[in-house]
């Protein structure tokens, strides 16, 4: 593992669209960066560039302040503009070397790679920082989600030297097994900022990767 993806390791939190419309969003935000959210990925397709930017913005700022990473979901140039830590990239997004180009030559760049080892190997080889991926359980996001196997984390472990992230359906009681499987991050929405405590569930999120993955 390289010095610049080393902190690719823990909670991995990506905000709610719908969740930051409301007065609360930041501070459900601030509440799981308290708790111990080591990644936070601002994801928002709407059409709104001004609300964006000022979003990251004020996002960005925020995850330096917890000395967490703020990576933005798909959108190259809002990463540019904010100067986010990093990038995530889906299916149909920009390519990496494309995105490498524009970006400062330390950003960090992520790529959904489904339930395909192989497209994590391509990405791998072309010169990304981590890979990601799910869905591992039915997920209220993306319910019509591919659907992948802890054993693809366990094959994954095996062939990638990057950290790997799960995603999809996570919740307390079904992310150790996924743990044990090779993840070293998991992507949570919805068990952490649908949560009745937003700081107390991340910190339990936290804690199951220190813990051989019994949350307190």
């Amino acid at each position: 593992m390289t010095v610049r993806n080393a902190r690719l390791h823990g909670l991995y939190a990506i905000t709610d669209a719908r969740m930051l419309a409301t007065d609360r969003g930041m501070a459900d935000v601030e509440a799981a960066l308290r708790g111990g959210c080591a990644v936070l990925q601002y994801r928002d397709k709407s059409n709104e560039p001004a609300r964006r930017l000022r979003q990251a913005r004020i996002l960005k700022d925020l995850c330096h302040e917890y000395n967490s990473l703020f990576i933005v979901n798909d959108d190259v140039e809002l990463a540019a503009a904010v100067q986010a830590d990093g990038i995530h990239l889906g299916r149909d997004d920009m390519d990496i070397e494309r995105a490498r180009a524009r970006l400062e030559p330390q950003s960090l760049i992520g790529i959904s790679c489904y339930n395909s080892l192989q497209r994590a190997l391509q990405a791998q080889a072309a010169g990304a920082d981590y890979v990601a991926f799910g869905s591992f359980f039915p997920s209220l996001t993306k319910p019509q989600a591919v659907r992948a196997t802890p054993e693809l984390l366990e094959q994954a472990r095996t062939r990638i030297r990057l950290p790997i992230v799960a995603i999809g359906g996570i919740t307390l009681e079904n992310a150790a097994s996924l743990l044990h499987a090779g993840a070293d991050m998991l992507a949570v929405i919805t068990a952490l900022f649908h949560a009745g405590d937003i700081e107390e569930t991340a910190r339990n999120f936290s804690a199951l990767f220190s813990d051989g993955g019994q949350a307190s």
